[in-house]
């Protein structure tokens, strides 16, 4: 058992800090056995906080302090108490300045917080609670400084040294050292901090901003990496003129600058002027690189640039409030690349990605409202629910305020709170005041944690030519909150005619229909009905258009209503939605019934779907891809892993056989000679000619065989490459073998390639996945100090491959444990966000619930764990 149970922090408990810090003045002696760091401090009590006993507290941990004095003077040990957290001195004055030199060791750190190395250079990770690593810190989200930083290093082994802000100063110190200096004009807090040191090449670019100021582009990485940059730098330059015309923010500094390491916790960070990435999000060429990596790298690398503004220029007052950043941040990055490429394929990604993973965090043990109350490692709740939710939040609220309403919004925010540290609240407020509008009881989805459930009912008057929609919202229960106050949230509503087109929209009391054939309807309360007028036929409801708020909708679709749907409506999401739901009505009944026979009126409407020309062939990849296998245990009362699976591949492969001849013709007229091109319509078609490939082989046969081991073997892009790879391990044989063997030889030397290598084995579905796995994990290119190896192999096995992490002995229940004991002294966060694999353990059968729980009890039995881990495995026991 744990044996120093760690306490909550809780939101309630928030008081602005006691002292401020006005200058900070950095001094890094840098080496990766041992880095010497000096801070200057110069600091005042905060006239806004209740003055307590007039001791100064400064977080610090793994630090050894060498030096300490206050004004020039120095302090002996009676005047200043250290232990493993903190470092606390008596009776500080209301002003001073306040000096330390600390010891640190980075080599050393495998954590991946504070200063580490990753390969051969230096860098630094400060978010959440890196900084005070490094030196003893107010590291707070709410204390901002302005940063003046100097770096010595051995110039032959770190010629490149960057901090954030501007470069003032760099020269010569003999003995093959040099020193360079930044400053940085912005106040910014701890976790914003950034350095790195390495023999590093940049591939450098320019943009005039819309106010005429030139600003220097800088993307910084190994030698060998030079040529894989172009796509990175065009996001960049995509990014910062987006955010111009769409946002009016230009960026503020002469320099912006990107470094790519190998060895990253997260995907990116936005540290002020020097965002550091792990490298999977900056480094692509087409040979390299899938269409999946192109619109990452894309994403991510805005998702930083933006923070620049939401999230540097004005923070988060302390960690509770994460989501007013990355909330904020994330609905920016969405609408650009909705921008970018299709919007209506972009939004069924991220409400795939919302409904898998944070509806799911939404019904388990660590279920918790986009702004929590309460945690006790804040690296925990870095989720699904505070970054995707988040943005859904800031979404309604973009679409209840309108285009016009929401930028006046948005203005007012920045203008009103640049340089601050603030709250969620304080975002809500500038929507209310900029529009006029009382949102108050649309805080709630900031308060409360749960997915709504919409009950809709539709009633057809003929004679009236009326048609009503009842609507009921709910939410369930959750750990800590039992009673849910209903919400305010937009739901976007069409309705078809028989021939397919929308309908005009009038509600009762209207003088005229809308001219828009998408209608918001707000809902407020328990229960509400709509009632239109005019409607001269019974129609078909296209609801929740545009994924319009974050909930799971109940309507009694019969299966030629879902067809119609899927075959006509003009919203994308809403096509989409309709042909998940008409699978997934088919795949859980085959879960019930495993020998019952496909309906020929679905195998129709696929068809058509299929050989729609009209359509955006990425939108047809997306509606003709069946509803995961961990999505589906999702709907179910008791989880039926193998009888899912069962069904998964028992559906697939009727396609296959049923529809053969037109997904081979559809494979044939899609098949590409040319050069690669990153654009939507050749990733669409990409998407489709893959997806039919997939069916094709479930249904076997030696030409589908060929095709496969052809597209491998020509190698024209990695998309084509990795997604025959995948058939062929899935399919298993000599082909298989050898396909692996031949992947291996040619990327051997290549990290990023590598990781899909590995990943690719630890998803099959092949019973001897998890004895692969453990092979693997002997390989002489797996690492457990790499989270991007670990991602790719044991993430892998254990989030993406259901039927096989879910065995019913057991064994991958064990084998996951074993690995976060193993990895928690080494990684806490990598450790513990795989551990979260096990923790909705109730959803499964009565023996699966008991090996897992098993499990789960067995790691939080270890007396020396992490925070990160003892959080994650006592919220999943909580109440058993």
């Amino acid at each position: 058992m744990y044996l120093d149970t760690p306490h909550p922090i809780y939101r309630k408990d928030y008081q602005p800090p006691e002292f401020l810090i006005d200058q900070v003045d950095l001094r890094f002696e840098l080496d990766p056995d041992q880095t010497s760091v000096e801070a200057r401090l110069t600091m005042h009590r905060n006239p806004a906080a209740t003055r307590g006993d007039g001791n100064l507290r400064l977080q610090g941990e793994q630090l050894e302090l060498e030096r300490i004095a206050i004004n020039g003077n120095p302090l002996t040990p009676a005047e200043y108490r250290v232990d493993q957290e903190s470092l606390t001195l008596h009776r500080v004055p209301d002003r001073f300045r306040l000096e330390t030199r600390v010891r640190i060791y980075p080599r050393l750190n495998t954590s991946l917080e504070g200063l580490y190395q990753s390969g051969d250079m230096l860098c630094t990770q400060c978010e959440a609670e890196g900084f005070r690593r490094m030196t003893y810190f107010l590291d707070r989200p709410d204390v901002m400084a302005r940063y003046r930083t100097t770096l010595v290093a051995d110039k032959r082994r770190f010629p490149v040294l960057l901090s954030n802000g501007n470069r003032v100063e760099a020269r010569e110190l003999g003995e093959g050292r040099h020193l360079v200096c930044w400053e940085d004009p912005f106040p910014k807090p701890s976790y914003l901090f950034a350095l790195v040191a390495g023999d590093l090449r940049a591939v450098e670019d320019g943009l005039t901003t819309a106010s005429g100021r030139e600003v220097r582009l800088a993307i910084f990485v190994e030698p060998h990496n030079l040529d894989r940059c172009d796509h990175a730098m065009r996001s960049l330059k995509k990014a910062m003129r987006w955010d111009e015309a769409c946002f009016g923010r230009e960026y503020d500094l002469d320099v912006f600058m990107i470094v790519a390491v190998s060895h990253f916790n997260m995907g990116a960070m936005e540290n002020k002027g020097l965002n550091i990435f792990n490298d999977k999000f900056v480094l692509a060429r087409p040979d390299t690189a899938t269409d999946t990596d192109f619109e990452g790298i894309e994403g991510v690398i805005a998702h930083e640039y933006f923070h620049n503004w939401t999230g540097n220029r004005i923070t988060c007052r302390d960690w509770f409030q994460l989501s007013l950043k990355e909330g904020f941040t994330v609905y920016r990055d969405q609408e650009f690349s909705a921008d970018m490429g299709s919007r209506g394929v972009k939004r069924i990604g991220d409400v795939r990605l919302l409904r898998a993973y944070q509806f799911a965090e939404d019904g388990g043990p660590m279920a918790h409202p986009v702004r929590p109350d309460s945690y006790i490692e804040i690296n925990n709740f870095y989720t699904a629910t505070v970054y995707q939710k988040g943005a859904e939040v800031v979404r309604m609220q973009a679409r209840l305020l309108g285009p016009e309403g929401f930028r006046k919004a948005t203005d007012l925010y920045f203008e009103r709170h640049d340089g601050q540290a603030v709250t969620t609240e304080d975002f809500v407020r500038c929507m209310e005041d900029a529009a006029g509008r009382d949102l108050g009881q649309f805080r709630h989805w900031y308060e409360q944690a749960g997915t709504p459930e919409l009950s809709i009912r539709g009633d057809y008057d003929a004679g009236a030519r009326t048609y009503s929609l009842s609507v009921r919202q709910h939410t369930p229960p959750t750990p800590g909150q039992s009673l849910k106050a209903p919400l305010h949230l937009p739901l976007a509503i069409g309705l078809l005619g028989k021939d397919g087109g929308n309908l005009p929209l009038r509600l009762a009391g209207e003088h005229s229909p809308s001219e828009c054939h998408t209608r918001v309807l707000e809902l407020r309360e328990t229960e509400e009905c709509f009632r239109f007028i005019d409607v001269p036929e019974r129609p078909v409801p296209s609801l929740l258009r545009g994924f319009s708020a974050p909930v799971k909708l109940r309507f009694d679709y019969s299966e030629k209503e879902l067809s119609f749907l899927m075959a006509h409506d003009s919203d994308g999401f809403a096509r989409w939605d309709a042909a998940q739901t008409l699978m997934q009505r088919l795949l859980l009944a085959l879960v019930v019934a495993s020998d019952a026979e496909i309906p020929d009126s679905f195998l129709e409407a696929f068809r058509r779907a299929l050989l729609d020309r009209s359509t955006d062939k990425a939108l047809l990849a997306e509606v003709l891809t069946l509803p995961s296998e961990s999505y589906l245990g999702d709907q179910m009362d008791v989880v039926d892993v193998d009888g899912i699976h069962r069904a998964h591949r028992f559906l697939k492969r009727r396609i296959g056989e049923r529809l053969g001849e037109e997904l081979l013709a559809v494979y044939r007229s899609l098949e590409e000679s040319g050069p690669y091109a990153f654009e939507p319509e050749a990733v669409g078609r990409r998407a489709l000619k893959n997806l039919a490939l997939g069916y094709l082989m479930r249904a076997g046969g030696q030409e589908a065989l060929e095709l496969c081991w052809s597209q491998f073997s020509a190698a024209h892009n990695m998309t084509d490459v990795m997604a025959a790879l995948r058939l062929l391990v899935a399919q298993g044989g000599s082909e298989c073998d050898e396909a692996l063997d031949g992947f291996y030889r040619r990327w051997s030397e290549e990290p990023l390639v590598l990781d899909k290598w590995f990943s690719v084995q630890a998803t099959s579905p092949r019973e001897d996945a998890l004895a692969r796995v453990c092979e693997l994990m002997e390989h002489p290119d797996f690492s457990l100090r790499n989270p991007n190896r670990v991602r790719s192999l044991l993430g892998a096995f254990c989030s993406a491959n259901q039927v096989r992490f879910h065995a019913a002995d057991g064994s991958g229940y064990r084998f996951l444990a074993d690995r976060v004991l193993e990895l928690d002294p080494l990684n806490p966060q990598v450790a513990s966000r795989l551990l979260k694999a096990m923790i909705r353990w109730r959803r499964f059968d009565p023996e699966r619930q008991w090996l897992m729980r098993t499990e789960i009890e067995r790691v939080l039995a270890s007396e020396e764990l992490s925070k990160d881990v003892y959080e994650v495995a006592s919220k999943a026991l909580e109440g058993s």
